[in-house]
């Protein structure tokens, strides 16, 4: 059961200016990679590493990974 200091103690912690920039930043990274990749799997047809990337949170590190090594550009029609 969680308890009520418990809590407290997370709201110490979002409180603290220097753990909220980190947090905040965190987040705008997470949210840069994660419109990328997005936009990447959906140019490449890829529904499932789009779903994967849009329901998993990582931080950015799976976004990264897809676009620089599972994506592969698909070749300009003539």
């Amino acid at each position: 059961m969680v308890k009520v200091e418990d809590l407290q103690g997370i709201a110490d912690v979002l409180n603290d200016p220097v753990y909220m920039s980190i947090y905040l930043a965190m987040v705008i990274w997470s949210i840069i990679w994660k419109g990328f990749a997005l936009w990447r799997a959906a140019q490449n047809e890829s529904k499932p590493w789009f779903i994967v990337m849009l329901v998993a949170n990582t931080v950015g590190i799976l976004e990264i990974l897809y676009i620089f090594v599972f994506s592969k550009k698909k070749e300009a029609k003539e």
